[in-house]
């Protein structure tokens, strides 16, 4: 096993990618047999739910912010027809619908926390997008490449309101939580946006750096979406906080396979370009825990970076140039470590719901929903 940047008592140990998949996260020693969960049918309900909601408040908008925002969910085309397009894995309206039912509440209790999540979402992505000038989301050109850079600013601030309105109307106790709640997550997630952009420009950061970051752009999002249907519900502070920690590190994990299908992921899959956490001089972790191993390809990476650093655009890098740098992440150790974190962070995840009082089919779906986000290819 290769040495742990954070040090030695840090991690959990895995099993190593070997340079081939995403990771995988089989059950612990002391785990039990969970019953079978569909999950393409638990992501489908959340979806279900919440997307009628969600169309409603969308229509809200002013145009042309409305036709923006049909576009960017995958509603229409770029001409205003109606299309079917990838709305994305789901994830959260998912987690926001079953965590009612932590509460004995019906799924239904959970979708204006579902549909506050997922504008929160999407008004970080149309945002992010631009940041970071990706031309392509869900194998589509991303909004500001079609409607421009002015579009998707206002449309994603435009969500952000609608996010807190679906809440607010519900004109309950329990809705002014949710709205706490769920305004401290987008912070964390702007914060972590923040970080992620100043790291570009820096030659090194830390592995507890990144991790800090991952978790305010990932984790705080995913925490929410796992306990804003349980609040909805009634739940109390205690059972609301250990749902947001088993997201938080969810979020984590999430991340950390993001971060290894950034880099090495099949772009017919991903949506996004071969390399394209490379292109974008991304810190991601399996670049920085690579950075902080040691080691001739180590050293070697970072020589390599800092020159990068000081390239003004990768417009003439060849795709083995690329290549290269994948390999010496890899060589480092960075890939292996970073599938054995998302690991770490998955079985955290699951311990928090041990101290949950649910319904066991409850607490087998959040499981089930936890494999799913650490083994997947997009």
């Amino acid at each position: 096993m290769r040495a742990d940047p954070r040090g030695a008592d840090s991690r959990t140990p895995g099993t190593a990618t070997g340079g081939k998949t995403v990771p995988t996260a089989p059950p612990g020693p002391k785990a039990v047999p969970r019953t079978t969960v569909d999950v393409t049918a638990l992501l489908e309900r959340g979806r279900t739910l919440a997307t009628p909601v969600l169309r409603a408040a969308v229509d809200r908008l002013a145009p042309p912010m409305d036709t923006v925002a049909a576009y960017h969910f995958g509603w229409i085309d770029a001409q205003g027809n109606p299309a079917d397009g990838d709305g994305g894995k789901a994830v959260r309206p998912a987690l926001a619908v079953l965590s009612a039912e932590v509460t004995g509440a019906a799924p239904e209790v959970g979708v204006p926390g579902a549909v506050a999540v997922e504008l929160v979402h999407n008004f970080s992505l149309l945002h992010d997008d631009l940041m970071d000038g990706d031309e392509q989301r869900r194998h589509r050109d991303t909004v500001w490449k079609v409607h421009g850079p002015a579009q998707a600013i206002l449309v994603g601030d435009a969500l952000f309101a609608l996010a807190n309105e679906v809440l607010l109307e519900l004109g309950t106790v329990e809705a002014g939580r949710a709205t706490r709640r769920l305004t401290r997550a987008t912070r964390a997630l702007i914060d972590g946006q923040a970080q992620d952009i100043s790291y570009e420009h820096r030659d090194r950061v830390s592995v507890e750096e990144c991790l800090e970051m991952e978790g305010n752009k990932t984790g705080a999002l995913l925490a929410s979406a796992s306990s804003i249907g349980a609040v909805l519900g009634g739940a109390d502070e205690r059972t609301a906080d250990t749902l947001e920690k088993y997201g938080y590190h969810l979020g984590l994990a999430f991340q950390a396979v993001d971060d290894l299908l950034g880099i090495w992921g099949d772009p017919g899959s991903t949506g996004k370009q071969t390399w394209s956490d490379l292109r974008q001089r991304k810190k991601s972790l399996p670049v920085v825990a690579a950075l902080a191993a040691g080691g001739p390809a180590s050293e070697r990476l970072g020589e390599i970076l800092a020159a990068d650093a000081k390239t003004s655009d990768f417009a003439n890098f060849s795709e083995e140039e690329f290549a290269a740098r994948a390999a010496l992440i890899e060589e480092a150790g960075g890939r292996e470590w970073t599938a054995d974190e998302a690991r770490r962070q998955h079985t955290i995840a699951l311990e928090a719901l041990d101290a949950v009082d649910m319904p066991e089919p409850v607490r087998d779906r959040f499981a089930a929903l936890a494999d799913f986000v650490v083994v997947r290819k997009r």
